[in-house]
């Protein structure tokens, strides 16, 4: 099958590792890599309306089978055409297969052959999604990327129940690969394994072998410390094909993201910019601002001087936390309209330093401006 990523530029970084350029196609319109997908769980980023994330920049969001598939119900959003229709969304959409969430669901979930058996969190009735659940949903919701299922190995975890998980992902997978898809859904395999490099690779290698559009690395960012985290990337890179869209999952500080880049990822979602934004913190180009913070009571600055977001050419630091300290809803939506403004202007500004041959400087000074580092 023809890759749905086209790869325009390259530099190599790390050694055996390069950052890519390229454009992503999709149902509904291209997407420029890398890319930061907004998550949209419920079938919405949470206080910004579909225009406003047209007017930030935002290409494509994610939205979440878990969630969707027990409110408002996957057949409620095909009765509305499909999860673009109903929410009013015309970019692409990715939605995670509900993996993850069965995952953190912990005790009230019982993981059997052919999937899982939990509690929903809404009403506690016991729910099951398997690979066939999971992508029957998601050909409902009419995602432009269906995830497959797969089981999220926690951290830490033993070799041997790794080992069990990447069997249960690589059968997993191969029953996603055989069921019907919506027009021109893409599909992901999501490489699962740990912190073994082997099973990483095995895991890997065996979704290439079943054959998908793209490939996911999964199970990062659940505890585990940064260097055990970029690891995982590298194992799970490696064994992966270069023509290929590669995603990193759940994976939203900057300096993870531009690691992850020199390593060859191509795309990232996280809740961190919404709920960051939830808890009155603005991201900044040096790292993050508690706006609710006392000592920004009288500070009639904006948020980030400089900034070109509506929140910053309008209103000032003591007004949005006024309206944070208040619980006035627009305090969280203006820091929301913030903190995904700073995402999209972080991303075009790796993608331009791809462009232009110089993401090595990129990455040395978001090293410097966030962690301290010398450029």
């Amino acid at each position: 099958m023809p890759s749905p990523l086209s790869i325009k530029r390259t530099q190599g970084v790390l050694p055996g590792f390069e950052a890519r350029l390229g454009t992503l196609r999709t149902a509904h319109g291209s997407v420029e890599t890398p890319v930061f997908m907004p998550v949209g769980t419920q079938g919405t980023v949470k206080t910004l309306e579909p225009r406003d994330l047209r007017e930030l920049g935002v290409s494509t969001i994610l939205g979440n089978t878990y969630h969707l598939m027990l409110r408002p119900g996957a057949e409620t959003v095909a009765a509305a055409g499909g999860l673009h229709l109903f929410m009013g969304w015309n970019g692409p959409i990715l939605t995670d297969s509900g993996g993850f969430q069965v995952f953190s669901l912990g005790k009230t979930r019982r993981i059997r052959d052919d999937g899982v058996e939990f509690a929903s969190h809404v009403d506690g009735r016991r729910v099951f999604i398997g690979p066939v659940e999971s992508m029957a949903v998601q050909r409902m919701l009419g995602s432009d990327v269906a995830m497959c299922f797969d089981e999220c190995i926690p951290w830490p975890c033993t070799r041997e129940y790794a080992e069990k998980s990447v069997a249960k992902t690589l059968s997993w997978a191969a029953r996603c690969a055989e069921q019907p898809r919506a027009p021109g859904q893409l599909r992901f395999g999501i490489v699962q394994g740990g912190v073994w490099a082997d099973l990483r690779r095995r895991c890997a290698e065996g979704l290439v072998e079943i054959g998908f559009d793209g490939y996911a690395v999964g199970g990062v960012s659940v505890g585990e410390p940064e260097d055990a985290l970029l690891r995982g990337v590298e194992d799970g890179v490696a064994a992966l094909p270069a023509d290929r869209p590669r995603y990193l999952m759940g994976v939203g500080d900057r300096l993870q993201i531009v690691e992850a880049v020199a390593r060859g990822i191509d795309m990232f979602d996280c809740v961190t910019p919404t709920r960051h934004a939830r808890n009155g913190s603005a991201f900044v180009r040096s790292g993050s601002l508690q706006v609710k913070a006392g000592r920004f009571a009288r500070d009639m600055r904006p948020v980030e001087e400089g900034c070109g977001c509506y929140c910053c050419r309008n209103f000032s630091r003591a007004y949005v936390r006024h309206l944070l300290n208040t619980r006035e809803i627009l305090g969280e939506r203006l820091l929301t309209i913030h903190n995904i403004h700073v995402y999209m202007r972080f991303m075009e500004e790796l993608r331009e330093s791809i462009a232009q041959g110089v993401f090595d400087r990129f990455r040395a000074r978001v090293r410097a401006e966030l962690r301290g580092e010398a450029a």
